[in-house]
């Protein structure tokens, strides 16, 4: 996975990066958020879902500390990080600043 992730961090396409668990009640409350946007941004933005207990190394490496976590990267610049549960218009504002 580390390679097609590298390459999607610096892709030109915004990428949003959920970092999540399986046993997290607001992931899981996030996911439909998150699905929602995926299909409403297709062509636009790439959504990918990093379980961090399958990829703790992955989790290390951009340094997540809690979940729900929420990245976005851009030609492999960080364009937004944030902790915690977003509504879906927080979460759009966020999108369509960077879309």
């Amino acid at each position: 996975m580390k390679g097609n992730f590298n390459k999607l961090v610096n892709s030109k396409q915004p990428v949003l990066i959920d970092f999540y668990a399986d046993w997290c009640g607001p992931c899981q409350t996030l996911s439909p958020i998150i699905k929602e946007i995926s299909e409403e941004y297709a062509g636009k933005l790439k959504v990918i879902k990093v379980n961090v207990d399958k990829n703790q190394a992955l989790a290390a490496r951009f340094s997540i500390r809690s979940i729900p976590t929420l990245m976005m990267y851009k030609s492999g610049m960080q364009l937004f990080k944030k902790a915690g549960l977003m509504t879906k218009a927080e979460l759009k504002k966020v999108v369509e600043k960077h879309v």
